[in-house]
């Protein structure tokens, strides 16, 4: 069952990890395109909270490949106690291999202060499928293998390699309304039975030509989580972005 932070209960404007605020338009022309979101949250009196966030998505695609940027940076606290610090960045380039198959690789880093990471670096590589490829939905499968070193603030490291399992899948539900959704699980094949995985989607509705209105759901699994961390975490999102087309 998912369970929702303090955070995320008392503040509702703050973007997740993996860009699920901003969604940049993927348009195979070659050309950059790219969305960035704001978000912010002060309350006083009974309860007193806080939060900030930042969000980016680029994209550069082509009929043959594509290049996709993004991070994320978020910082919350309640009543003076900081219940979010993080900051996550990364990229993948996706390459078809043919009508239906590609090769993918990607690069990432995250730092999560109350979860006890202080880094985390991954990469990954591996193959594709496109399962819908239309005008207004497109559903990607795609596995391969992923090399992760995290480094954690009350100290200690760990390098594994893992595999990648995952799905997204975007769909245009309307003339200004888009929905995005990624489901990835990397099952860590160093220590057998211990896994991770991360779920994010977003619903982005078109207030003007280059402003949206948007909802995200981020949620974060972690079989074997640091000391005094839970396994789960999800965080309800909203806020807006500008888009540059």
């Amino acid at each position: 069952m998912f369970k929702f932070t303090k955070s995320a209960l008392a503040i509702a404007t703050f973007a997740t990890s993996l860009g699920a605020m901003a969604q940049a338009t993927v348009t195979p022309d070659g050309k950059w395109r790219s969305a960035f979101g704001l978000g912010a949250s002060f309350a006083s009196g009974n309860t007193r909270s806080d939060s900030v966030s930042l969000s980016g998505d680029a994209v550069k695609a082509t009929a043959q490949d594509k290049l996709r940027l993004y991070g994320g940076a978020l910082y919350a606290s309640t009543n003076g106690n900081k219940t979010a610090d993080k900051l996550n960045l990364g990229g993948r380039y996706d390459y078809n291999l043919g009508p239906v198959w590609f090769g993918f690789g990607g690069l990432d880093f995250e730092r999560d202060t109350p979860a006890n990471l202080d880094t985390r670096f991954g990469l990954s590589a591996g193959l594709g499928y496109h399962a819908i490829k239309s005008a207004t939905t497109t559903w990607d499968l795609f596995g391969g293998l992923a090399h992760t070193s995290d480094k954690f603030k009350s100290g200690g490291n760990s390098n594994y390699m893992s595999l990648v399992l995952g799905e997204e899948s975007a769909h245009k539900l309307s003339a200004t309304t888009n929905f995005t959704q990624k489901l990835v699980v990397l099952p860590n094949l160093k220590d057998n039975g211990d896994y991770r995985a991360a779920f994010d989607a977003g619903l982005a509705v078109a207030m003007s030509k280059g402003m949206n209105l948007n909802v995200g759901l981020g949620w974060r699994y972690n079989s074997a989580p640091a000391a005094g961390v839970k396994k789960t975490d999800t965080v309800l999102t909203t806020g807006v972005s500008i888009k540059f087309d």
